[in-house]
């Protein structure tokens, strides 16, 4: 009997060694090689691992006469714990699963892929258990070309290689590409005219969206109203950036090299390697811009509601920007339900910037009274570290799974500039003395993110997600201005040194089933906060805890409601409420005065209050044969908004930035919190194709706002109607011409109307971007890109401010027009081998349970 079962595992073993070393036969199982099927063998009364049991898979294909044949396509022998792995199959075969040992009842069971994807596709066929018959799996076949937006009754999922207007350039161009999403002039980003909160591979980032590779970018997910699951501080929903993870086995790369006007510069190499036990990924970016921006500001000052004088300003600036990225890592597979993965990724760059600045001043009959040029040179630098430790355990029962995560972010900068004020007459003679000021300054942060995640599905219909949470975030600063005169220089008050220590402890739990027909998810967050600043010169202390006391209880509760009804296979309405939280960050709260603009000044309020939104959405999506539709209605209610409150400095605050190279009239832009702001809205998502060749995804968002809002005896209160509009419109040309086939052509139009501020409006603005893409070479490995961003030269930002002391018509920009070529390159080899080693007979062999075997 010993001798049996050694012949047999003897035979196994020469199975599937000849499977690994010759890979599955010919045909299309062999180009498709993208599957992985992997599992447990125990025993039925024991649930230990059975060791040595012979597993091998079949295709089944039909012969010429139409009869259903099977072809091997892979074998092993289970591991001592009963683990087996079978790799290099086609995610669209029908398989023949067969399991014999010693002992042990045979098993013979059909199998098949439940999804396709691109990438490595891994289905766990769980604990099989000898002496009990396993169930069929069901088969789902996938066909047709995955659409760029994929639309869920909660979110969206954005794939970024479909977007050829963002190839060789950042995230920020990646988000204008998105419907719902916007981005205004200094790279803020938008969801539905509110403020989301970003995260990368779903944690918290020390990166700025401009600082990520858009060639670095596997797919963003858009989550509008988020559940319990996430960060409470996500009033404006969340913008979820999945970096590229390739897990193909064997060596596998993507390079790119571009170049454009103006300075444009960019390349990108990025290497996967996975074999056996290990996956190792490394990716290298370069990206550099650069442009002339312009701005322009148009004010009349006012002094009790009468008019006094005018004053107009333009601006021109000449800005370069560099930066490098590195990011590596290894997935570890200890077997086939745990993995430990750890990443770094390090970012550095540079800017500078030579900006001038015309200054008019006019009397009430707009005659010119005075004049001043200003010109600044600044100079800026950043480091940026982010290391990442995950651990994932999945159970056999599909869907259960723990997830547990360490990450830590650091960075620092440097910045300094000098700026020079001089005033003339009229006639060209000096008015004044010029203002000259030297800035210098430096930072450092780091930020602690660990959690924990469990998901524990209770049936077909039921699940339990909790989870555990620790954030925290520090950070320093120096800032040091200098006005320069006769030679002598004064530190003015300007100059300021701070640090804040941020902490969020959460935790939360949901739970989802159905009652009936319609399907309800129930969940509840609770969140402890505090932030610590001081001003360490003047011992100034200033924060928030919340909730603070007893009685503020609630404050630190976030439920979420969310009901779903199924109309048909290809219908479905959701209702959902959650409750969130904004909490006032550092620049809200740091009562630093920013002078980087001589006109419009910044400055924090530390009395501010965090603001709590209660959210509703109505949602209904439709999927059809050539397309799907989503609609949402919308109703968000925020106690305590956080808004913008602008007015002309006093006379005593002028006295006190005298030499700082600030205008006299400028503007102080700072922070209060509003009683109420109420936003009714509709946001209509189609997806459309027409043919094989041409799509479309126009997105239009209606909104009306109302503010309820007063600052002492100034009532701030607004109300008014906005709407925006997006166009993606996709067209790939088949053709038996060689220069014509495989060319895709992508246009992408926004809109966006004027909006309400407490007092004014943001103006309307538009743009259109659009691309051209060649694919060439065998396998279409090659890729030629030619992108133009902004075609017509008018993405730029204004503002008008109409208040009792002043109005101003003004716009800013920060990037111009520009023209991008990229070739990119694909490349793999299924079959490498970094472990190799000698046999008898010196040959190389791939040991496929990764070395286990002495």
């Amino acid at each position: 009997m010993k001798k049996t079962g050694s012949l047999l595992a003897i035979a196994c073993f020469v199975i599937n060694a000849y499977a690994q070393e010759n890979g599955p036969p010919a045909g299309e199982h062999s180009r498709q090689a993208a599957g992985r099927l992997y599992g447990r063998i125990v025993d039925s009364k024991t649930n230990k691992g059975v060791e040595a049991a012979s597993v091998r898979l079949f295709i089944i294909v039909k012969d010429i006469t139409g009869q259903n044949k099977d072809s091997l396509a892979g074998g092993m022998l289970s591991k001592p714990n009963g683990d087996f792995s079978i790799e290099n199959l086609s995610v669209k075969g029908n398989y023949r699963l067969s399991i014999s040992a010693i002992g042990f009842k045979e098993i013979d069971q059909q199998i098949a892929f439940r999804k396709a994807g691109g990438g490595l596709v891994e289905q766990d066929l769980g604990n099989i258990k000898l002496e009990q018959d396993a169930s069929t799996l069901d088969v789902v076949t996938v066909t047709g070309q995955k659409p760029a937006l994929q639309m869920g009754i909660d979110r969206k999922f954005f794939d970024v290689d479909k977007s050829l207007t963002a190839a060789g350039g950042t995230a920020l161009d990646v988000m204008k590409n998105i419907p719902s999403v916007s981005v205004d002039v200094d790279g803020n980003v938008t969801l539905r005219n509110s403020t989301p909160q970003v995260f990368v591979d779903g944690r918290p980032t020390i990166l700025t969206l401009d600082q990520i590779p858009a060639d670095n970018i596997e797919r963003v997910e858009l989550i509008t109203n988020p559940s319990a699951k996430f960060d409470a501080a996500s009033t404006g929903g969340v913008i979820n950036v999945i970096l590229k993870k390739n897990k193909k086995l064997g060596l596998n790369g993507l390079a790119s090299v571009g170049a454009g006007y103006p300075d444009i510069l960019n390349g990108n190499l990025t290497l996967n390697l996975r074999q056996n036990k290990f996956n190792f990924f490394v990716s290298g970016n370069y990206n550099q811009s650069g442009g002339i921006a312009k701005s322009k500001a148009y004010r009349l000052n006012r002094k009790a509601g009468e008019p006094q004088d005018y004053f107009n300003q333009s601006s021109s600036s000449d800005r370069l920007r560099k930066f490098g990225s590195i990011r590596f890592g290894v997935d570890y597979f200890l077997d086939n339900r745990n993995t430990i993965t750890l990443s770094q990724n390090f970012v550095s760059g540079n800017n500078s910037n030579h900006e001038k600045q015309d200054q008019q001043y006019r009397d009430l009959s707009n005659t010119l009274t005075q004049y001043g040029i200003r010109t600044s040179d600044s100079r800026g630098n950043f480091n940026r570290s982010s290391t990442q430790l995950l651990y994932k355990h999945k159970f056999a029962e599909a869907g259960k799974e723990l997830n547990a995560d360490i990450n830590y972010n650091t960075g620092s900068g440097g910045d300094r500039s000098n700026i020079i004020n001089s005033y003339f007459n009229p006639d060209g003679t000096p008015a004044t003395d010029p203002n000259v000021v030297r800035n210098s300054g430096s930072n450092d942060n780091d930020q602690l993110t660990v959690q924990v995640d469990f998901t524990d599905p209770k049936g077909e219909h039921t699940k339990l997600e909790t989870g555990v949470r620790a954030f925290i975030n520090n950070y320093r600063s120096v800032f040091n201005a200098v006005s320069v005169a006769n030679g002598a220089e004064t530190k003015l008050p300007l100059s300021n040194n701070y640090k804040y220590r941020q902490i969020v402890n959460a935790a939360y739990i949901t739970y989802s089933s159905k009652l009936g027909n319609i399907g309800y998810q129930l969940g509840l967050r609770a969140e402890q906060s505090k932030f610590d600043g001081e001003l360490i010169d003047s011992a100034k202390k200033f924060g928030y805890d919340y909730p603070d006391k007893i009685d503020n209880l609630f404050d630190a509760l976030f439920p979420s409601i969310f009901l779903t009804k199924a109309l048909s296979e290809s219908e479905e309405i959701q209702v959902n409420y959650t409750r969130r939280i904004r909490r006032p960050d550092f620049w809200n709260l740091n009562p630093f005065v920013d002078i980087n603009d001589p006109v419009n000044l910044r400055q924090g309020n530390p009395n501010l209050r965090p603001e709590f939104t209660n959210s509703f959405e109505f949602n209904y999506n439709k999927s059809y044969s050539s397309g799907s539709f989503l609609g949402v209605i919308y109703f968000r209610n925020s106690q305590g908004e956080i808004t913008q409150f602008s007015d002309t400095i006093t006379a005593a605050q002028y006295e006190q930035l005298n030499n700082a190279a600030v205008d006299p009239n400028a503007i102080l832009n700072t922070f209060i919190n509003a009683n109420t702001e109420n936003e009714w809205g509709s946001e209509l998502t189609l997806q459309q194709k027409i043919g094989k060749h041409f799509d479309f995804t126009p997105t239009i968002n209606l909104q009306y706002t109302k503010v309820n809002a007063k600052l002492e005896k100034v009532d701030l209160s607004n109300e008014g109607f906005n709407w925006e509009a997006k166009l993606i419109a996709n067209y790939r040309i088949s053709s038996k011409s060689k220069i014509l086939d495989k060319l895709s052509l992508q246009a992408i139009g926004e809109y966006e109307s004027p909006e309400i501020l407490p007092q004014g409006k943001r103006k309307n603005q538009y743009s259109v971007d659009a691309a051209l893409r060649k694919d060439f070479l065998k396998g279409n490995k090659g890729t030629l890109t030619f992108s133009v961003n902004d075609v017509f030269n008018t993405n730029r930002w204004g503002t008008i401010y109409d208040t009792e002391n002043f109005y101003q018509d003004s716009y800013r920009r920060r990037n111009v027009r520009n023209f991008r070529v990229t070739f990119t390159y694909k490349f793999g080899k299924s079959d490498f081998n970094l472990f190799k080693r000698n046999n008898r007979n010196g040959e190389d062999r791939n040991d496929d349970d990764g070395g286990d075997r002495s």
